[in-house]
């Protein structure tokens, strides 16, 4: 089993021991106040309206309960979405900073020390958002760039290697942002990642 998800299910954990406590809670709650109204309907027999009135009771304590935990599942099931929402533009933004300053340092036609270190200190932005298979692409795109840029030359077989890499980089963000949308449409997906390989090897020559 992954270690991430291994992770994400120990956390998990607190927050369903303190779901199932709240529901045992209630449950023992309505259930005492199940008794205690059925005894107050049995002690009022003699008197009809007193019943009535039990049972108004017992009807508004079982509306309110459940509206309540109609109401919490509603509210906790918008922040999540909201959480989603919000880190889907947190990353959104990160890989655009990345696309852009990898364009930017590909129309200079050059890379200077600084350039590279800047290119490595991203990873750790990267890291924050990023997926294992981005993290991964993004580090094989760094050690292709520092190899072809390391002599003051760079070869037509460096500058296909780069593309290759930055193709494979811009596929797995793509899947890292829009992956469950892709699930659905498996071929469309395939023939957009091929489109994206393909564009990078008429590139090529131009990095």
């Amino acid at each position: 089993m992954p270690r991430n998800s291994t992770a994400a299910r120990v956390r998990s954990l607190p927050r369903r021991v303190l779901e199932l406590t709240q529901l045992a809670l209630v449950a023992l709650t309505f259930f005492a106040g199940y008794v205690f109204l059925r005894y107050s309907y049995q002690v009022a027999e003699p008197y009809p309206f007193s019943q009535e009135f039990v049972l108004v009771v017992l009807g508004t304590l079982a509306t309110a309960m459940i509206t309540s935990l109609l109401l919490h599942k509603q509210t906790e099931a918008e922040l999540s979405k909201e959480q989603a929402v919000k880190y889907i533009e947190l990353k959104s933004s990160v890989y655009t900073k990345l696309i852009d300053d990898v364009e930017r340092l590909a129309a200079r036609g050059k890379l200077d020390r600084a350039d590279l270190r800047h290119l490595e200190y991203l990873v750790h932005r990267i890291a924050i958002v990023g997926s294992p298979e981005v993290l991964r692409a993004y580090g094989e795109f760094i050690r292709g760039v520092g190899a072809a840029f390391r002599d003051s030359e760079v070869s037509e077989a460096d500058s296909d290697l780069v593309m290759r890499h930055l193709a494979t980089l811009t596929i797995a963000l793509r899947r890292d942002l829009i992956g469950e949308l892709d699930a659905a449409y498996p071929e469309l997906a395939a023939s957009i990642e091929r489109d994206i390989l393909d564009n990078a090897e008429r590139s090529a020559d131009t990095f």
